[in-house]
């Protein structure tokens, strides 16, 4: 966390401990914005900057993460009846999650949760690195911030076993949920997770 050569901390040293990461990194937050409808031309319902050292910030994605999801009961057959989420917390939370771990913070552009009301953005800056290509996504992974892998891992927040997409994509199948679309540029991926149809 600390670069001897240079005598100054690194990006994971001023994330996971510093006091006030985004004055050395700008971009080193969450845009969030919760939207009445599908344009980002609508007033906002809510809106946050989510910012801190990388522990505060993950436990109040958590948070943001639960009070989103709405519950409804859906009828299976005409004597039983479910309770389905709009969308699996735990496909949004590894979804959320890898575009911490995996974002460039050379960016001054923030992460985006931006929450439609019939789907859910998430912009990360940095397009793919490493081994991973539009081609072999999301079988092949590189990380970016090995350092920040490493301590979200410790602090139980990813398991770094390097299947979370695939992982997040079979939830949201069993839940009922379409495929989540991935955009990719050179600048920036962005995940798209479309509700729940029932």
């Amino acid at each position: 966390m600390f670069d001897p050569d240079r005598e100054c901390p690194t990006y994971a040293g001023l994330l996971l401990v510093g006091k006030n990461p985004r004055f050395f990194l700008p971009g080193a937050y969450v845009q969030y914005l919760k939207l009445p409808n599908t344009s980002l031309t609508d007033i906002p319902q809510d809106q946050a900057e989510i910012s801190g050292d990388l522990l505060s910030v993950l436990r109040e994605l958590n948070t943001r993460i639960k009070l989103l999801i709405q519950t409804g009961l859906t009828q299976i057959t005409s004597l039983q009846e479910k309770l389905l989420p709009d969308y699996p917390e735990t496909a949004l939370r590894e979804l959320l999650m890898n575009a911490v771990m995996h974002r460039n913070y050379d960016s001054n552009s923030p992460i985006r949760l931006y929450v439609f009301s019939d789907h859910i953005e998430i912009q990360s800056p940095g397009g793919l690195y490493g081994e991973a290509t539009r081609e072999n996504f999301p079988t092949r992974n590189s990380y970016r911030n090995p350092v920040i892998a490493e301590a979200m891992k410790s602090m139980g927040f990813v398991n770094r076993f390097g299947y979370g997409v695939q992982r997040a994509q079979a939830l949201l199948s069993e839940n009922g949920n379409p495929p989540a679309e991935f955009e990719f540029d050179e600048h920036s991926v962005l995940v798209k997770i479309y509700r729940n149809a029932s």
